[in-house]
């Protein structure tokens, strides 16, 4: 299923559409979370704004960057500068915690239910709030994770030590040259293992939860709630259109799309859909 045909927008007052909401969750005997850059938004990762120029203001004035996510495709001259952006980046959005309770909040809703997670986030919110890493699945990758930039391998290796000496060490936007993370087999630069283009490295933590991920669809079928929070269209066919496909596959089933501008869902399932336009940290809050 994909954005052929017409689709329905959030109907009903905010409060009403919680309560139903309330009421899915409730009968459901399984959610399946799908989790988008608008859920960590909602928590206070926000790319831009006051947060950016707080950590990278010196970035904002020599190289006109007006925000983290165009930045992390600023062409740096040298290494040096682009690991002084891209450590400073990973240690405010992986090393961090959010700001805001919405991951706690999240969690109290389904700790006691048989859950997954799949997102496209790569900040690692989830396990850092407490949630289940077995039940968890990254699909786009992990910025706690260095990979080859050829590559020549498949593994992928922890940043953390690196990224915070890099972060501590830096001076005038450049990291010391010999902390420059090289691929231990190849010598290559390593890079961030993010989905950015075909040297993306599955490697074999991914794919144990990609495995998982569709076990537990396969063993879950009935009274299923697929709970979508802050989901774009950006890669729509990792998380929304299958959803909408699961969905329209189970007559049990429950479609919830909680998003700030975009809540709607296709015509074909609209009587099994809840779609709550809005702030995603308030609809939690109410929940």
């Amino acid at each position: 299923m994909s954005t052929a045909g017409r689709t329905m927008n959030s109907t009903g007052s905010f409060s009403d559409n919680v309560a139903r909401l309330r009421q899915a969750l409730d009968a459901s005997e399984a959610v399946v979370i799908g989790a988008g850059a608008g859920l960590s938004a909602a928590a206070g990762f926000d790319y831009g704004g006051e947060r950016f120029y707080r950590y990278f203001s010196d970035f904002a004035k020599k190289y006109g960057i007006r925000d983290m996510y165009s930045g992390g495709f600023y062409p740096f001259e040298e290494p040096e500068i682009y690991w002084a952006w891209w450590s400073r980046f990973i240690l405010v959005n992986r090393y961090m915690d959010p700001p805001g309770p919405v991951y706690d909040r999240l969690l109290a809703l389904v700790r006691d239910k048989d859950y997954f997670v799949l997102t496209t986030n790569v900040d690692h919110c989830f396990q850092k709030a407490g949630f289940d890493k077995g039940r968890l699945f990254y699909t786009q990758g992990d910025y706690g994770l260095f990979q080859c930039s050829e590559p020549c391998h498949e593994d992928t290796y922890d940043n953390e030590a690196v990224v915070r000496e890099m972060v501590e060490r830096q001076k005038d936007m450049r990291v010391p040259t010999e902390l420059i993370p090289r691929c231990p087999r190849c010598g290559r630069p390593m890079m961030p293992n993010l989905r950015a283009d075909e040297r993306f490295v599955e490697d074999a933590g991914w794919h144990i939860a990609a495995a998982r991920y569709q076990d537990f669809l396969r063993s879950h079928k009935g009274r299923v709630l697929f709970l979508e929070l802050g989901v774009g269209f950006n890669t729509p066919g990792i998380i929304k259109y299958p959803f909408w496909r699961l969905t329209a596959e189970d007559p049990e089933a429950v479609y919830a799309c909680l998003n700030r501008s975009k809540a709607y869902a296709p015509e074909r399932i609209g009587d099994r859909s809840i779609c709550i336009g809005g702030d995603i940290a308030a609809a939690l809050e109410a929940l």
